[in-house]
């Protein structure tokens, strides 16, 4: 494999991209070149970034939408292999890069992603769900075809099927949900490892899950969560969290696994709705989405 993309986005990061920079710079693989999107970081973000060879693409914050955004990233670069890398994820091993790129020596791999690892601080029900999305062994769950977070990309297929624009988030489980359809695979390397995690506070919660459920009405357009379900299936994650987090003797996040599980069901179920609507009146202004995650986003600085 010849010279990749590294595509970096971020935004106010300057708590964390400087560890990203550098596991980054630590790696074996050392052939690529790295282009960074910043949408106006008014932190200590792009000082950071000057320590090491990159460009910089520079966007205004209104202009943020994920898909469009690494679309154009990607038409900026002329790489045959393009990997995504969080700004706020550290690789914990010399040799991430190499073991995501070798996926690639199969030709019918057309993507791949790594396995994400909490922070130390992450609390419990955030450990539960990274337990469950990115197992140390085997495939990852169906429900998770792609991450972006560490992930790479031919840019043939890409030439065949961009990310989408119709809702702000979710960018790569619509792709990557279109790839398994279409018949491409998409491999998950568990030894590609990253360590990535938030502990969201209720506000923030509130604006991820919105956004997911939008985007699901578009991903999943025949499937509707109404509030019933939508209860039943906090219920049950409220069970799940906090026996977790009562076996890890975090019992503070188990008391707060009922309020967080129905801010999120609520803040999904309306996010659903409104995605729903905007399909069928064929509205393409994603946002509102964009408004209510970003208002609440932790890279918001006042």
């Amino acid at each position: 494999m010849g010279s990749v993309a590294v595509i970096m986005r971020a935004k106010n990061s300057d708590w964390v991209i400087g560890q990203a920079l550098a596991s980054l710079a630590s790696q074996d693989f050392r052939d690529y070149d790295l282009v960074v999107v910043d949408s106006g970081s008014t932190d200590r973000t792009l000082d950071l970034v000057r320590a090491y060879p990159h460009r910089l693409i520079s966007i205004p914050p209104q202009s943020y939408y994920p898909g469009p955004v690494l679309n154009d990233a990607i038409a900026a670069t002329s790489h045959d292999l393009v990997v995504f890398w969080n700004s706020d994820c550290v690789a914990l091993s010399p040799h991430t890069l190499s073991r995501l790129v070798a996926a690639f020596d199969d030709v019918q791999v057309q993507a791949a992603f790594g396995r994400q690892l909490p922070r130390p601080e992450a609390h419990g029900w955030v450990r539960r769900d990274y337990a469950a999305s990115f197992p140390a062994t085997g495939a990852a769950p169906s429900w998770l075809p792609l991450s972006l977070v560490l992930a790479a990309m031919r840019r043939s297929i890409w030439t065949q099927r961009s990310f989408y624009r119709a809702a702000w988030g979710s960018e790569d489980v619509e792709w990557g949900h279109w790839a398994r359809g279409a018949g491409h695979q998409v491999r998950y390397i568990a030894d590609a490892i990253v360590m990535h995690s938030h502990n969201y506070t209720l506000r923030q919660l509130y604006g991820r899950q919105f956004i997911e459920g939008e985007a699901d009405a578009f991903i999943h357009p025949q499937r509707r969560i109404g509030l019933l379900r939508g209860a039943v299936r906090a219920a049950a994650a409220v069970a799940r969290d906090a026996w977790w987090c009562l076996r890890s003797g975090d019992a503070g996040g188990a008391l707060m696994a009922t309020p967080r599980r129905a801010v999120g069901q609520w803040a999904y179920w309306r996010g659903q709705r409104h995605g729903h609507r905007r399909r069928a009146a064929a509205d393409g202004d994603a946002s509102h989405g964009q408004r209510v995650v970003l208002e609440r986003h932790e890279s918001r600085r006042t």
